[in-house]
């Protein structure tokens, strides 16, 4: 089975408001797969459905080659979700959340035990267990609703915005687990994220605007596409500049000039050796493919504790 997730002509509308607009995508098993978009672009309404908790006005879902309609005990068992908001209880232990969501799958006794001590090590939250939830911090809570979704083995990681506000360490230590668990049991991972440095890290790329699919590809075929290259030449003289009479902005102790792509910029560096003593080449961003599309920036200033 290469498609783990099929998605078919899949509309949605609330009212006048077409969330969801004729969608078409499928996803590979054991990829990364970055499902981008500004708030509003339909990506959460997606998910909804994805895990039968919103019926679709039209259209087919597909998960684990098996229509999801009316199979919500069969989609619980493929997948497991993180939420953009915790839905951990907080009055209740750590260890208390995590034994009554185990029992939910079937999950108990020593099996559910042994697989609790397993994600505590992995997402380094041992000495939580016997913490009510309500006293940890943002990023301890969310390695234990990483470790919620994660307790039945599930074939399909659903991550919904999953870093927002979180410390870079702690970003760094869920997508370090999230990589080895890709690895070790062939995991595919559905990613929306406003971190751009995420989706740049993903096997396929779709930006959604407006219920559809604006653009798709791998990330360098989007960078390719939509982004040209720049070179960033350090000191330049403004006589140089001139001279190369291209597109620039000015940046710390330097220019970044646009190009339309690396075979350009080899190009112009040839043919004016003598400006470009101290400088280096690059891709666009996945921020400037995303606004490239859309016409719209991501909001990237999430950080915070």
């Amino acid at each position: 089975m290469e498609h783990i997730i099929e998605i078919k002509h899949l509309c949605k509308s609330f009212r006048d408001i077409k969330a969801v607009d004729d969608l078409s995508f499928h996803v590979k098993k054991g990829e990364l797969f970055a499902f981008l978009g500004v708030n509003g672009a339909g990506k959460s309404t997606t998910i909804s459905m994805m895990c039968n908790q919103l019926p679709p006005d039209s259209g087919e879902i597909f998960i684990g080659g098996e229509s999801t309609k009316g199979k919500n005990a069969f989609v619980s068992s493929l997948l497991g979700v993180v939420f953009q908001n915790s839905v951990l209880d907080k009055p209740l232990t750590v260890m208390d959340n995590l034994i009554s969501r185990g029992a939910l799958y079937g999950l108990k006794g020593e099996t559910l035990q042994n697989r609790i001590r397993e994600l505590s090590v992995m997402l380094d939250f041992e000495p939580l267990l016997s913490r009510t939830v309500g006293k940890l911090s943002g990023g301890q809570r969310r390695r234990i609703d990483i470790a919620r979704a994660l307790l039945h083995h599930p074939q399909i990681l659903v991550l919904d915005e999953p870093t927002t506000g979180l410390d870079p360490q702690t970003r760094r230590l869920l997508w370090d687990t999230i990589t080895s668990l890709r690895k070790q049991e062939n995991m595919t991972v559905f990613l929306t994220t406003h971190y751009m440095e995420e989706a740049a890290e993903a096997d396929y790329v779709i930006v959604l605007d407006s219920g559809r699919v604006a653009a798709e590809g791998t990330p360098l075929s989007l960078k390719n596409t939509y982004t040209g290259d720049f070179i960033t030449l350090y000191h330049p003289k403004e006589e140089d500049l001139n001279t190369l009479a291209l597109p620039y902005e000015r940046v710390k102790e330097g220019a970044r000039i646009v190009v339309k792509n690396t075979a350009a910029a080899t190009e112009l560096i040839c043919k004016h050796p003598e400006i470009f003593v101290d400088y280096e080449i690059s891709k666009g961003k996945m921020d400037d493919v995303f606004l490239a599309v859309t016409g719209k920036a991501l909001n990237t200033s999430f950080f915070q504790e």
